[in-house]
């Protein structure tokens, strides 16, 4: 497996992580344990040595499932976990708005290695900027956990570009975890070149659209109540039906390549820059072995200028998040 190095820091991961939310969360109820921690092995096995929770998904189960698989590689992989929210007081799934203030973001770094089983936390993104606090006051938080040695990397997820610049004056940011795909390109706007500027990585999360982008959904997809894409406006059947032409572009770019339209997706955001390092995520071996297929797909300059015109002529339907979901994003 190829490594890449997330931006000027010193957090060098292989070139594809595996992101671990579904296994616990989201996409309809949790997976088999044994299984899951199976699956991570055999993602070390291959390489991978890169992986993505965060407090909130569960709560907690995700990050303890993770601990508990991960605990035999200790030092060998980088763990990314999150803070950010108010969780349910009874436990149960989702949250009570944001929280960002400094005694919270302790509090979750404290219980996180815990769950995590590690002595120090990899990657601790903002799961999400808090409007009710400066993003100074949470640069500094976790600059204080850094100088204890209780974090290594700061990291912010779906935040704006002039928010990750105020932050990365008083602590340097590692690497800022957005929704990026190739039906979902607004990060190139401003995010992108900021990045560059500062010499700061990109973790595209739902680098496959949700599952969208691997051709195995279409319009007459039954998507379960406990499937949290069935609210997602882009993931209506008539969105859906529309969408399909993305499908279809990285499909035609796969037959030519004797590749999937999931590993021409993400060959196509490692093409984008060598900072760049997506997290797919998934729950099966045969997905996982192909995801990691795409490092060894090389997309010529002729490749991506293809795809870059065809997919211009394409209009997404549909938003990604419902309304109150992307007010809490910063693009």
């Amino acid at each position: 497996m190829q490594t890449r190095k997330l931006g000027k820091s010193n957090l060098e991961v292989s070139a594809l992580g595996l992101g671990c939310m579904g296994m616990s969360f989201s996409y309809g109820p949790p997976k088999d344990k044994q299984e899951m921690i199976s699956l991570m092995h055999a993602a070390v096995d291959r390489g991978i040595t890169f992986f993505d929770t965060a407090e909130v998904y569960g709560p907690f189960a995700n990050e303890e499932l993770v601990g508990e698989a991960l605990e035999p590689y200790k030092g060998k992989v980088a763990i990314a976990t999150k803070f950010g929210f108010n969780l349910n007081p009874d436990g149960s799934p989702g949250w009570q708005g944001l929280n960002s203030r400094p005694e919270r973001i302790r509090r979750v770094a404290e219980n996180s290695l815990k769950r995590l089983r590690v002595d120090v936390i990899e990657l601790f993104y903002q799961h999400r900027v808090d409007p009710d606090v400066p993003i100074e006051d949470v640069a500094g938080t976790v600059k204080d956990l850094i100088t204890e040695g209780k974090v290594k990397h700061f990291g912010m997820s779906e935040a704006g570009a002039q928010t990750v610049r105020r932050a990365h004056a008083v602590q340097p940011v590692t690497t800022v975890q957005n929704e990026y795909s190739l039906w979902f390109r607004r990060p190139e706007e401003e995010l992108i070149p900021m990045l560059e500027e500062l010499g700061i990585g990109l973790v595209p999360y739902s680098p496959l659209g949700k599952g969208f982008l691997t051709g195995k959904m279409d319009a007459s997809t039954e998507l379960g109540s406990d499937d949290f894409r069935s609210r997602l406006p882009r993931f209506q059947a008539e969105a859906r039906k529309n969408n399909q032409a993305v499908v279809d572009l990285l499909a035609r770019i796969g037959s030519e390549k004797g590749a999937t339209p999931a590993q021409i997706a993400l060959a196509w955001l490692l093409a984008q820059k060598p900072w760049i390092v997506p997290i797919p995520g998934t729950t099966k071996l045969h997905r996982l072995e192909e995801n990691i297929g795409a490092v060894n797909i090389e997309l010529t300059p002729e490749d991506l200028r293809e795809i870059d015109e065809a997919a211009a002529k394409i209009k997404i339907q549909g938003e990604r998040y419902p309304e109150a979901l992307e007010k809490m994003t910063g693009l």
